[in-house]
C-alpha cells in the first residue's frame, strides 16, 4: 500500500496554516466592528461552500440526522468556544491567546474520564499540570499586568476540548462535513440572537477591548472590511477541506503532532501586521504548554501500543480508548474555525 503519511503531514500543516490566517483577520476589524457581524458574515459566506463539500463527501440527505439534538448541543459549543477567542484576540497580542488556546488537547485528555469514562493516567495529570504552570507564567497574575481576556481563550480552549469529545461520541455515526455545518448554522443563528439581545438591552459600548468587540452594535462595513470578514469564510472552509483530507490520507497519531506548527504562524502574523512582540514570558509559556502536550500524546500513543492484545489472527483485538479518540474522532485536530468539524 502506498505510503501517503507524507501528503497527509503536507495537507494537515497547510490546512493549520490557512486556518491561522482568520486570527489576524478578525484582530483587524476588532476596533471597529463587533464580533456578532463579523461572525455572521464570516457563515453566509462560509455556508453554500460547505452545501458543495457535504452534497461530495456524504450527500445532503445526511443533514437529516437522527441526532440532531447532539449536533446542534455541539454547534453551539463550537459557536461559544471561537466567540471566546475571539474576544480574547481583541485584547491580547495574537501569540498569548494562540499559546493559551493550544492547553486545549490537554483538556481533553483530562475530560476523557469523566466525561467518556476513559482511565486517565497519572502521568496525563502530572503534565497537565505542567502546562498550568506554563498558564500561570504567561499570565503573569503577580507583576499587575493581568489581564482577564487570557482567561477567555483559556475558557475557548476548555469549550473546545468538551466539543471534541462529544464528537467523539457522535463521530460513529455523523461525519465530520455534516458537523461542519451544524457547527456553522449555529454561528450564523447564534451571532444574528446575540446581536439582536444586545441591541433589545441597550448595549453597545464597554470600557474593556473584548467586551467592547462583543457588545458594538452593527454597521454598514466598508468594501474593504466587508472583504476581509468574507475572507474568514472561504479561509475557514479551506481550512477545513485541508485538515479534513489530511486525516483521511494519515493516522491521526502519525501526523497529529503536526498541529503545534500553528504556535508558528500566529505570532507571525502578530509580529508583521500588528508588530507584536512576543514577550519572554509568552515564548517560555508555550514552550511548556506545547511540550507538555507533545509528551502526553506521545506518552498515551505508547502506551496504547503496549495494551493491544493480539488476536489469534494476529490482528489487535482491541484499542485503547484513548488512542481512539485522537484517530477516529473527525474532530481530532487542536484548531480550526467555521466549516470545521
Amino acid at each position: 500500500m502506498q505510503n501517503r503519511s507524507p501528503l497527509g503531514i503536507l495537507s494537515l500543516c497547510l490546512g493549520v496554516l490557512v486556518f491561522s490566517l482568520q486570527d489576524p483577520l478578525v484582530k483587524a476589524v476588532s476596533s471597529i466592528y463587533p464580533v456578532t457581524q463579523v461572525m455572521a458574515i464570516r457563515a453566509v459566506v462560509a455556508m453554500p461552500i460547505l452545501i458543495i463539500v457535504v452534497q461530495a463527501d456524504v450527500g445532503l440527505k445526511a443533514l437529516r440526522s437522527k441526532r440532531t439534538g447532539m449536533l446542534t448541543l455541539r454547534a453551539f459549543v463550537q459557536f461559544s468556544s471561537y466567540t471566546l477567542y475571539y474576544l480574547a484576540i481583541a485584547a491580547l497580542p495574537l501569540a498569548d491567546a494562540a499559546a493559551l488556546y493550544f492547553m486545549a488537547p490537554l483538556f481533553i485528555m483530562v475530560m476523557a474520564g469523566p466525561y467518556l469514562g476513559e482511565r486517565v493516567s497519572g502521568r496525563t495529570l502530572a503534565t497537565v499540570l505542567i502546562g498550568l504552570v506554563g498558564v500561570i507564567v504567561m499570565l503573569r497574575p503577580s507583576t499587575g499586568l493581568f489581564d482577564w481576556a487570557a482567561l477567555l481563550s483559556l475558557g475557548s480552549a476548555f469549550l473546545y476540548g468538551f466539543s471534541q469529545l462529544m464528537a467523539r461520541r457522535i463521530g460513529d455515526t455523523e461525519s465530520a462535513t455534516v458537523m461542519a455545518f451544524y457547527q456553522n448554522g449555529a454561528y450564523l443563528f447564534g451571532a444574528v440572537v446575540a446581536a439582536s439581545a444586545f441591541h433589545l438591552a441597550g448595549l453597545s459600548h464597554a470600557g474593556h477591548p473584548s467586551l467592547e468587540f462583543l457588545v458594538r452594535p452593527w454597521i454598514r462595513p466598508a468594501l474593504s472590511d466587508l472583504l476581509l470578514m468574507a475572507a474568514c469564510g472561504v479561509v475557514a472552509s479551506a481550512g477545513m477541506i485541508l485538515l479534513s483530507q489530511a486525516y483521511r490520507l494519515a493516522p491521526a497519531n502519525r501526523i497529529a503532532t503536526f498541529e503545534y506548527t500553528g504556535i508558528i504562524w500566529t505570532p507571525l502574523w502578530g509580529f508583521l501586521f500588528f508588530v507584536e512582540v512576543p514577550r519572554e514570558t509568552t515564548v517560555f509559556g508555550a514552550v511548556l504548554i506545547i511540550g507538555t502536550g507533545l509528551l502526553a500524546f506521545n506518552g498515551e500513543r505508547r502506551g496504547a501500543k503496549r495494551i493491544r492484545p493480539v488476536a489469534k489472527d494476529g490482528t489487535n483485538e482491541v484499542h485503547d480508548a484513548r488512542q481512539t479518540l485522537w484517530e477516529n474522532a473527525p474532530g481530532s485536530h487542536v484548531r480550526c474555525g467555521v466549516g470545521c468539524d
